[in-house]
């Protein structure tokens, strides 16, 4: 079974997304269930963990209907207020009851504070995500936030984390370091996991190549192995800097290496607790 991990939509008209922006013209538009369905037929996708776009409710309930209408989308990675603990029980109670709500995630860098995902309040939420057995994404974008999640995994260890493309690394200008060390040590903590997605948008979009991902996903597999390692496109967003068919095959092709069979499937069944279609 091949699972694509990480894609989302996001219908423009509904006023609920302030991203994206007119300035990214090539994701400037509404994208749903639609646009993506002909682009797995064409990859050889069998389903997808569809993940939340937006810190709100409206965003979560959408993603939810779209589930409820379309059979390859597995499972939800959906939002609650992680940090307002009371009213996040109340959002976990309810949501956990739809079979198709795996995980929870929350855009932490867009919070101007660098620790929020440290707060007080927020690691009591996580604790009631862990009791509820759903998952933890953790989009981070500075060294700060990879940092954090050996906090997290540490305070929580039941808690199963998966750190969203590979923490951004900065591929462009080629940088390594603190990246890899803070990748690696996370990695050490057995119940934190990595999704190889969301990499061609963070080399140069226009001019990328297979090679300047290549020491990146190879890194990712050292320290991970492929049993804690998934795939996914982070369609549409990956639109940025190729098709979906191109970014697919591109994220094969650079685990020719290692066990696929867990990175393009096995991991995210096992991972989000969905049943193979």
């Amino acid at each position: 079974m091949i699972v694509d991990a990480h894609q989302h939509f996001w219908d423009l008209d509904s006023g609920i997304y302030s991203w994206p922006t007119p300035d990214l013209a090539p994701i400037h538009r509404t994208f749903g269930p639609a646009d993506l369905a002909p682009e797995l037929a064409v990859a050889g996708v069998d389903a997808t963990v569809l993940v939340q776009a937006d810190d709100s409710y409206a965003d979560t309930d959408a993603m939810l209907a779209h589930a409820d209408a379309h059979g390859f989308i597995a499972a939800v990675v959906g939002w609650v207020p992680l940090d307002r603990p009371d009213e996040a029980a109340e959002a976990i109670e309810r949501y956990r009851r739809h079979p198709k709500f795996a995980g929870v995630r929350h855009l932490i860098h867009t919070e101007p504070d660098p620790d929020w995902l440290v707060r007080d309040t927020v690691l009591e939420s996580l604790g009631l995500v862990a009791a509820a057995g759903l998952t933890f994404d953790v989009v981070s974008l500075l060294p700060r936030h990879l940092e954090h999640v050996v906090t997290l995994a540490e305070r929580h260890p039941t808690l199963n984390i998966v750190v969203d493309h590979l923490s951004k690394p900065r591929i462009r200008d080629r940088e390594w370091e603190p990246w890899a060390s803070l990748l690696a040590a996370a990695a050490g903590a057995p119940n934190v996991y990595a999704k190889v997605s969301g990499l061609v948008t963070e080399a140069d979009q226009a001019n990328w190549t297979v090679e300047d991902l290549r020491p990146y996903v190879e890194h990712a597999v050292e320290v991970f192995g492929p049993e804690r390692l998934m795939a996914g496109s982070d369609w549409p967003v990956a639109l940025l800097a190729s098709d979906y068919r191109t970014v697919w095959e591109v994220t094969a092709a650079l685990l020719g290496g290692t066990d696929r069979d867990q990175v393009l499937g096995g991991t995210a069944v096992r991972f989000y607790g969905f049943n193979e279609l």
